[in-house]
């Protein structure tokens, strides 16, 4: 596991911020298994989630409390844009400015990267994310369409 990230709040707080590594997948799923407002695929699957991992180092972070996973994002890009998924933080940890260091370390490493803008998904019945990601400045996107197709059968 590497080191951890310089703490960007207040130095007494006993949680700190790593780079998410395919150690941290298992703590971290568990996490989005018991968190309201996330959805799981066969892209966060442990094999898959190293995959991502291992093409975006340096861009994903986990939070980690008394050894326990407490807070995630992951993060990555394609070269042009980024793109934020499971950005959560576990209930006992929300209101503390978690989600918002997380998401700060995320956007310095797409930065440090030449990467100007990123993009998340949030479901619209999640309104404690959709409150979150308007706090934070983020603009919802009325203008475009979201579309997904699987890659199996393109037609």
């Amino acid at each position: 596991m590497s080191s951890p990230i310089k703490q960007t709040s207040d130095p007494s707080t006993a949680v700190t911020l790593a780079e998410f590594e395919p150690c941290h997948v298992l703590g971290a799923r568990a996490l989005w298994v018991k968190s309201d407002g996330v959805g799981l695929s066969s892209a966060d699957e442990p094999d898959a989630l190293a995959a991502f991992l291992s093409r975006n180092p340096g861009q994903s972070f986990v939070a980690v409390y008394t050894g326990e996973i407490v807070g995630t994002i992951l993060c990555g890009h394609d070269g042009r844009r980024g793109l934020i998924h499971h950005l959560v933080v576990d209930p006992a940890h929300q209101r503390q400015g978690l989600a918002r260091r997380l998401l700060r370390s995320a956007l310095q490493a797409l930065r440090r990267e030449r990467i100007d803008k990123c993009h998340l998904l949030v479901f619209k019945s999640n309104a404690p994310g959709l409150a979150f990601w308007r706090a934070v400045g983020a603009e919802q996107r009325v203008s475009i369409a979201l579309f997904s197709l699987p890659t199996y059968d393109a037609g």
